[in-house]
């Protein structure tokens, strides 16, 4: 588990409690599925810093919690599957539905697990929402555009190239679902609704059994190891460290309109694969070594060769990401090194 009192961290936490409009959360109640993610467990660690904030974290496992949360008066966990209805006794505020299988042998070894997951969890999510007047955040993500056509970058009304010919579409197809399923609440019933595409995110709050490129290059370099690429690196993402995407994600909370989705991204750290491995091999005085994948590894691989997300309607809206790349990476190996020698 991430060290929490590591400096790096705490700059991250105090970086996402100076957003514009935060003072707005003291006192609010929230239920956070996939609490344990590296997404969730970031922004519990920020929402736990804000005054009067109560929070239930949900999850299939009690023995994932962070340990530190247990001790908070204020924070509670709840064992549950979120492909089941929430209790009926449940009052919140707000409902981030976040709970996903989001690495490649997942979507593999996973699929119809990873649909329903993201589809039974949110509309568990909106049908608490009609009951207690919550307010739904929902994070998306830049998987639903699939492939870009030639050089676009994509905004949130593009429409990139999908693939349904494979179970690696278990992901963004369900994602897509999701999204359909918001606007059909919010048009239907007058849900409370707002989406945040999240995208490619790292930092130090990953799983170490995330299967994720990214992950894995931070992972080899922690351990001191030549950087494996599995293709010849040329793919062109958006990242996220995980702060910033937090910061956009809390955004979209604070100032989003319903219905209206928001690309959480940074030009910051628009980066090609093959330039991530190089950066975490040279943190580490490593090379990077290409390798082909094995064919369970290559079944849960996107095939996008491109995937620029614009920002500029969440910037419009107060988001200003703040890390560079290489800085993203160093914190990341730094906070990480602390946490494994607790």
């Amino acid at each position: 588990m991430v060290e929490i009192t590591h400096p790096l961290y705490q700059e991250d936490i105090q970086n996402i409690l100076s957003i514009k409009g935060i003072d707005i959360l003291k006192n609010k109640s929230f239920l956070i599925t996939g609490s344990t993610g590296m997404v969730g467990t970031m922004l519990i660690d920020a929402l736990t810093a804000i005054e009067g904030v109560n929070i239930i974290a949900v999850g299939r496992n009690t023995q994932k919690v962070n340990r530190h949360w247990l001790q908070l008066p204020r924070f509670s966990f709840l064992e549950h599957d979120v492909r089941t209805p929430f209790p009926d006794s449940l009052q919140v505020d707000y409902i981030l539905p976040m709970a996903s299988n989001t690495h490649p042998l997942a979507y593999s070894q996973y699929p119809i697990e990873t649909m329903m997951v993201n589809i039974k969890g949110c509309e568990n999510a909106l049908n608490l929402a009609d009951k207690t007047g919550a307010t739904v955040v929902m994070t998306s993500t830049n998987e639903i555009y699939g492939n870009a056509k030639g050089e676009e970058d994509f905004y949130e009304d593009s429409n990139g190239t999908l693939n349904l010919s494979s179970a690696r579409s278990c992901y963004n197809e369900s994602k897509r679902t999701c999204e359909a399923m918001c606007q059909s609440y919010k048009e239907e019933h007058g849900t409370k609704v707002k989406i945040a595409r999240l995208c490619r995110i790292f930092g130090p709050t990953m799983l170490m059994s995330d299967s994720k490129a990214s992950s894995q290059f931070i992972k080899k370099a922690l351990s001191k190891e030549d950087i494996i690429l599995k293709s010849d690196g040329n793919q062109y993402f958006s990242y996220t460290y995980v702060a910033d995407a937090v910061m956009g994600l809390l955004t979209v909370l604070i100032n989003g309109e319903y219905g209206v989705p928001y690309n959480v991204s940074s030009e910051k750290t628009n980066i090609r694969l093959k330039d991530f491995a190089q950066m975490c091999a040279e943190a580490c005085d490593r090379k990077v070594v290409f390798d082909l994948p094995t064919d369970i590894e290559s079944k849960g691989y996107s095939t996008a060769q491109r995937a620029i997300l614009n920002n500029d309607r969440i910037k419009a809206i107060g988001f200003q990401p703040k890390y560079e790349m290489r800085d993203a990476i160093l914190r990341t190996i730094e906070i990480l090194k602390a946490s494994n020698n607790e």
